[in-house]
């Protein structure tokens, strides 16, 4: 089967060491976005090119919407929440403090605005130290999954009857029954498994409104779309090897948004072959996004 291939285009050149977690916001027509390793909580305005940024005391490893107000970050082990206009960061504690070698990495909130937020081992990538939780604000977090192996992207099909979570370092995605009035995972199988030899890994995440699969691919510069079967439908090639994470945006949600990162790379392949690493990167794939549920909380 023929996979048609998309080119998306540089809307914004960034140096993000690790860029990820983009979200957007319909109200302000913003799309905000992370460098973890920078540690700034970002918002890119396409209309106008501009890219603002507060600077976090902490790794800041996803950013979210608050209902109230604000935003919800994960941070290297804590949730928080944060002000843009002030940059007031309100520390709401750890799900594991005696896992001292990990740090939190992608979260993302479920139809009824409930964060699930995953952890990793912060160097060994490859432990299975990591875990996913359910945090609604409110008490602390509850543990849903354990020896993860990178916990990363998250997404539920449009009907919220399938939760889809990747763990990048067993290379694959998995999907799991999801029952949405109980915030609750069931019956985990594989949806997506890549060749671990393969040079790439799955990472972000998002789903479109006709429940396709988009992931992005670390390593091979490609955003994958795949069907509810998990078959690849089109892809998108970036011109830059780590691609991180993917949501739609813009008018109606026909923009995805894609972000990238630097990291792993040398001064010489970023300056040789990778000049746009780090980039947000966009393009109009010819399907609608689903709006992005915030943090009920």
């Amino acid at each position: 089967m023929s996979v048609s291939c998309l080119e998306p285009v540089c809307v914004l050149r960034n140096d993000a060491i690790v860029g990820e977690s983009p979200v957007w916001c319909a109200a302000t027509k913003v799309l905000y976005w992370v460098d973890i390793r920078r540690q700034k909580v970002q918002r890119f305005d396409p209309a106008t090119g501009i890219n603002e940024f507060v600077k976090i005391d902490d790794i800041v490893t996803s950013v979210n919407r608050r209902k109230n107000g604000g935003a919800i970050l994960t941070l290297r082990n804590e949730f928080a929440f944060f002000d843009w206009e002030s940059g007031a960061v309100t520390r709401l504690g750890n799900p594991e403090p005696d896992r001292t070698g990990n740090r939190f990495n992608e979260a993302r909130c479920d139809a009824r605005g409930r964060l699930w937020a995953g952890t990793m081992g912060d160097r060994d990538w490859q432990a299975p130290t990591g875990a996913l939780y359910r945090f609604q604000g409110e008490g602390p977090a509850t543990l849903e999954r354990d020896t993860v192996i990178g916990a990363n992207g998250t997404a539920w099909s449009p009907d919220s009857r399938t939760m889809y979570h990747t763990e990048s370092f067993r290379y694959a995605i998995f999907a799991y029954d999801f029952d949405l009035e109980r915030g609750e995972i069931a019956n985990r199988r594989v949806f997506l498994q890549l060749d671990p030899d393969g040079g790439e890994f799955p990472d972000g995440m998002t789903v479109d409104a006709e429940g396709f699969i988009w992931s992005a691919h670390v390593g091979r510069g490609r955003i994958g779309r795949y069907d509810p079967a998990g078959h690849l439908e089109r892809e998108v090639q970036l011109p830059v090897t780590r691609g991180t994470s993917c949501k739609f945006g813009g008018e109606d949600y026909r923009t995805l948004f894609i972000t990238t990162a630097q990291e792993t790379l040398t001064p010489e392949q970023i300056a040789k072959d990778e000049p746009l690493a780090g980039s947000l990167f966009a393009c109009e794939p010819g399907v609608t996004g689903l709006p992005t549920i915030p943090f009920n909380g």
